[in-house]
């Protein structure tokens, strides 16, 4: 099991979120926990070697409001997932 921390700019925009649309990004966080390189994922170009970079989209119809990107990148290293940015749509 990895560990997944939320960034302070994504914890910031978390906090901005309606409730319906933290707990569905709250799922994206214990799903990447539990599988840090999910299917659901799309792979995004790594600034580091030692690192991956991933986004999960998340439809309106998955969080009760605005589409949300989770964008994150995983360690295998560290066996850690930072939560780097949350884009919520209009």
């Amino acid at each position: 099991m990895s560990h997944a921390f939320y960034s302070d700019a994504a914890e910031k925009i978390r906090a901005e979120l309606v409730r319906s649309e933290q707990a569905a990004v709250e799922s994206i966080r214990r799903l990447l926990e539990d599988d840090p390189d999910t299917d659901r994922a799309r792979s995004l170009p790594a600034a580091d070697p030692d690192s991956e970079s991933y986004v999960i989209e998340l439809l309106p119809e998955q969080t009760g409001g605005r589409g949300i990107s989770v964008v994150y990148r995983y360690s295998p290293g560290l066996d850690a997932v930072l939560i780097l940015w949350l884009i919520a749509g209009p």
